[in-house]
């Protein structure tokens, strides 16, 4: 679907030559290794369908459009309030209390997107050409959407927009907190520990997705009560995740180095791993 209502939109690749430029949502880099962790988790026949809706120009690289959503947002300006949630400056997070956007209107946050997404992308092979659904778009917002709820200030404080308008320095270069955690903190770790090369660092969280954490996989992938996605246990783990980690000790003017970006790296490593093995589990049990 192309708009909340699922009205059929324009042809995608059309958007994808309109909109040539990234906005940033986790980050380009962030969002390319939760869909490259995630690809490489798929069953055969979820393997099958995501290769069917992906546009030819992506060569079956789910990666290479899971920024696709950020690239949108201006034209499909509905879509903009779907990619966050704000708490009302509190460490926890209610789905009634604060998944709507600012005239009221619930489910228009990143939870509720999710589950919306995930319901047409369960059309899949039923509806034939006669779908009300755009299924590619909806895989490439299931996707971005995935990623987004699991870094730690997409479910942020309403007062500063997730940290939009804490204004920080990372390092000597002037930013706003929501940004070191878009980019930053994976920016600076792919350099200083990988040679800047991205693909080292994604393989280093799938490296550790099968060894440190392959005792908690099970427990990221499983939905409670048979559900197909669980994205209110994602963002009750993100506000928790924020307050502990992303907020603490900073202010206005702060200047986040070497601490800060040591004792945070390996939260932002863990929800990059969260996110893709989660993308993986729903994708296997939609298809």
């Amino acid at each position: 679907m192309a708009s909340a209502s699922g009205i059929q939109i324009p042809a995608l690749t059309l958007l994808l030559l309109l909109f040539p430029e990234i906005i940033h949502g986790w980050g380009v880099d962030g969002h390319l290794t939760v869909c490259q962790i995630a690809q490489a988790r798929l069953s055969d026949a979820a393997a099958a369908a995501v290769k069917e809706l992906l546009p030819s120009s992506a060569d079956n690289d789910l990666s290479s459009l899971c920024s696709w959503a950020d690239r949108v947002k201006f034209h499909y300006r509905w879509s903009s309030e779907l990619h966050f949630i704000n708490t009302p400056d509190v460490c926890n997070y209610n789905y009634n209390r604060d998944c709507k956007d600012e005239s009221g209107e619930k489910g228009r946050c990143v939870s509720g997107a999710i589950t919306n997404y995930t319901n047409q992308l369960l059309t899949y092979g039923k509806s034939a050409a006669d779908s009300p659904y755009n299924l590619t778009e909806a895989l490439l917002f299931l996707s971005h959407f995935m990623g987004d709820i699991h870094q730690p200030l997409h479910v942020g404080f309403a007062s500063d927009k997730g940290g939009n308008t804490i204004d920080v320095h990372w390092y000597r270069t002037k930013t706003v907190l929501h940004h070191v955690w878009d980019d930053n903190i994976i920016e600076t770790s792919v350099k200083q520990f990988y040679e800047s090369n991205v693909e080292d660092f994604v393989d280093a969280i799938k490296q550790n997705i099968t060894g440190d954490w392959s005792n908690q996989v099970l427990e990221w992938e499983t939905c409670t009560n048979n559900k197909i996605v669980c994205p209110d246990v994602y963002a009750s783990e993100s506000i928790t995740a924020a307050c502990d980690w992303a907020y603490k000790n900073v202010t206005e003017g702060s200047v986040l180095e070497d601490d800060y970006f040591l004792t945070r790296l390996p939260v932002v490593n863990l929800r990059l791993a969260e996110g893709g093995v989660r993308l993986a589990a729903t994708l296997n049990r939609i298809f």
